[in-house]
């Protein structure tokens, strides 16, 4: 019996903790945008994709665009606390707003967006 309470232990330890690595990057948008609200979600999906391809497939980490227009994101909207454009990183309760460097970056300079990207999200996946 104490092993069988043991193992479940274990089991709810390491599912918690799996459930605490994932990372979800959400994109808010509207359907009518500039070019470059087009470039953050661009920018940012393409560097989700190619610095965390592994994680993309082990379910650790997505990335979600999601348009404010559209009536079923309201709930996930007001689940993120989001009131308008936003690129954010959300891992748990962690909520890392990055709408301003991917405002400030997509276009001008993609790299310093993939160095802030990098710089929040690595040290939620350890």
């Amino acid at each position: 019996m104490k092993k069988t309470i043991s193992l479940i232990v274990l089991l709810i330890s390491i599912l918690s903790l799996q459930a605490a690595t994932k990372v979800e990057v959400y994109y808010f948008h509207y359907t009518h945008r500039c070019v470059t609200c087009q470039a953050v979600e661009t920018e940012s999906q393409k560097i989700i994709s190619t610095l965390y391809a592994k994680e993309i497939k082990e379910g650790k980490i997505q990335f979600i665009a999601v348009n404010l227009d559209e009536k079923n994101s309201k709930n996930l909207a007001d689940k993120c606390k989001v009131e308008g454009q936003a690129l954010l990183v959300i891992s748990g309760n962690k909520r890392i707003d990055l709408t301003d460097k991917g405002f400030m970056y997509a276009r001008s300079n993609p790299d310093k967006l993939k160095a802030e990207l990098k710089k929040t999200i690595d040290p939620l996946l350890n």
